[in-house]
Parts: structure tokens; sequence; C-alpha cells
């Protein structure tokens, strides 16, 4: 048999192995029952019984393939506005995805948060540091600051903000408009490796002033230069905004390579960047990595599997997604999640943006990862 036959049964114990007549299996008798319940006395579980769940031949995540409308969550987030104050205790009005696949969890995937955070006209969000990587992206509007370690980086419409771990941070809205955007987290990964601290810091951001860029960016944003007092290798990237602008045209420096008969796109008509640490060249955050893709108007993308997952949000345009047997239509905001080795092809029509991020760093590190394109065995 497989884990079917192990429950938590609060009268027996949290180990119940029953015998199965299958072919991979010992056959049943009162001595193997026997021999079970000795099992469970002892807090035991066999692994004949268990390795189809424990080593199937390929991924077979938990987390299932899905898609969340943002003309669907903006509306829900305005209420909470109206309705849950922002404050000290509950700290943020955020609203986490949760993946159908996951028993209720507000997990995107296993290791990774994503949520919706709404911020309404001149409030402040209190700031706090946890263990916890995260980040936020901007998929519309401006107006608010997030102040890290503090220094006031302004959240602008196409803008990827970092608050790598133990990091104080906090909001404020200074406009007259409330403002929503994504957050992403290592928050699931974090738990379940019973790893997590959490600090609570002033009740107000300890720099309201409005730079129109912050301090970390002043030192560390300008493309391949890198400040000569600052010679070590960081963790996270110190970047604490990656510009729209920035993002946007190299991109569409990729696609005019490519109209000219030059290397720098992914795949036909698929243009796509990477955030980086300068400090080491590899990814933003240890546990998080986070990309931009451009497609052009009618591209169909590979076929793709990777072990780990990722969410994705569309930031213009529409088109069609498919990822193993579910397929969508997205368009602006929406946001769909790719589980660990499931195949994800996406369709431009008149062209589409997308963020991404995802656990890949994760993998790498364990030496875990496998990807698979479309055409390859």
């Amino acid at each position: 048999m497989t884990g079917e036959g192990r429950k938590d049964d609060p009268l027996t114990g949290p180990v119940t192995i029953t015998a199965s007549d299958s072919p991979d299996q010992p056959i049943p008798s009162p001595e193997l029952r026997d021999l079970y319940r000795g099992f469970e006395k002892e807090l035991l579980v066999p692994l004949w019984t268990e390795i189809g769940d424990l080593m199937p031949l390929s991924p077979r995540p938990s987390a299932r393939p899905h898609v969340w409308r943002w003309s669907s969550m903006l509306p829900l987030a305005e209420r909470a506005g109206e309705l849950v104050p922002v404050g000290r205790g509950g700290e943020r009005r955020a609203m986490a995805l949760a993946n159908p696949g996951l028993g209720g969890a507000p997990y995107a995937t296993p290791t990774l948060w994503a949520a919706i955070q709404y911020l309404r006209p001149g409030e402040n969000a209190p700031e706090h540091r946890h263990t916890q990587n995260a980040f936020r992206f901007v998929v519309e509007g401006e107006g608010v600051w997030t102040v890290v370690d503090g220094d006031p980086v302004a959240m602008r419409r196409g803008d990827f903000l970092l608050t790598p771990g133990w990091h104080f941070h906090g909001h404020h809205n200074t406009s007259a408009e409330p403002m929503a955007w994504l957050d992403g987290l290592d928050i699931p990964f974090a738990h379940y490796t019973g790893a997590t601290f959490f600090e609570f810091g002033p009740d107000e951001v300890s720099d309201h002033s409005t730079p129109s860029r912050s301090r970390s960016e002043r030192l560390w944003a300008h493309p391949g230069l890198r400040p000569v007092s600052r010679a070590e290798r960081l963790p996270s990237s110190p970047i604490a905004a990656y510009r729209w602008e920035h993002t946007d045209a190299a991109l569409n420096d990729q696609l005019a390579l490519e109209d000219e008969g030059f290397p720098g796109v992914v795949e036909p008509g698929h243009a796509a960047v990477r955030f980086t640490n300068p400090s080491t060249g590899g990814d933003v955050m240890p546990t998080i990595r986070a990309e931009f893709h451009r497609l052009r108007p009618g591209t169909l993308t590979a076929a793709r599997q990777e072990v780990g997952s990722a969410v994705w949000q569309v930031f213009s345009g529409s088109g069609t997604v498919r990822v193993d047997d579910r397929e969508w239509r997205i368009s602006h905001g929406d946001l769909f999640v790719v589980p660990s080795w499931a195949a994800v092809t996406i369709a431009a029509d008149a062209g589409l943006d997308l963020f991404r991020f995802s656990d890949s760093p994760i993998f790498e590190r364990l030496h875990f990862d496998r990807t698979l394109m479309e055409g390859q065995r």
C-alpha cells in the first residue's frame, strides 16, 4: 500500500498502518498485522508501505496550477481597506493567495507566499523585520514609499523592490489615492524549516521624506559599476529598487537585437531579464529568483518544466497560459502559479509583459534542480 494507510488518529496514535493485499506488498497475515501494531506503538513507518509517495518516478507536488484574477482581487482589497485597519498587530493589509492543493494554507506554493497588499491614502504600515526574504512588485499606481532600514524607497508602476530578511521596513502612502501591489516572500519555506524570527520596530516609519531615488540606488544602481568602498559579497542585493525604465529598455533592446539578426532573446519573440545581486552576479535573494518576460504579438513559448515552483503576474497585454492540462486566458494583473515539474506554455495576443518569481535558488543550492524544454529528453 501507499501513504494512504498512515493517518493521524487521536484514538490510536499519530501512526496507523494497514496491511494491503496488493502485488508489491507482503501477504496480509495475523503476524504482519501484529508487526504493524508494534511499529505504530514505537512511531515507526515502514518504507515499503510509503515508497510510492515518498519516492515517485517524477515530482508529484501537492500544489495545483491556478489563476487569480486581478479584476476580482482588487475590489476585495478595496473593501478590506474600508473594513480592516492597518497598524500594529495585524501589521499589514495583505491578502495571500491560497493554492487549492495546499489545504487552505495561505501559500501560493509549498515554498512561496504571494499576496496583494493595499494601503489607503495617508496610511502608515508600521516597521518590523523578519527572517523571511520579501519583495514588492508594482503592477499599477504610485505614491507609496517603503522605508528599508531608514532608507525611503519610492514605489512606482513596474518597479521591483527588495526587502531582504532581517531588515526593518515599513510603508507610507503620501498620495491622495490608494495603492495595491504584489508582495512575494519565502514564508512557507522559512516556516517549514522552523527558522523564523520576527521583531517589531517603530509604529511610524523612521523617515517620511520622499526622494525620487533611495540611497541604495545612488550607491549601487549604476549599470556595470560597483562602489569600491563595498568589496564584500552580500547575501542579498543591496539595490532597494530596480526601476521600470531600466527593465523596459533592456527588454526593448533584446527584441531590437533580434530584429537585427543578433542573439539576445530566450527564444524567437521572447525577451527576458533576471534581476541580480551586483555584489555576486547571482540571484537577488538566497531563496527567490525574479525575472521579467516580454513576448512579441503572436509569440508562443516552448513548453518548459523545471523542479521548483513559480508565480507569474501579468503586467500588461493579454494572452493564454497552459499549465499541464489547465488553460486560461490572462490579462492585466492576473496571477498564476506553476507547480514543480508542471509544463508551462504562454501565448501572447498583441504582446504580453509578465513578472515572474520562483524558488529556483533553493533547488540549485541543493543540486535538486532539473529543467526540461520541449523537444529535449
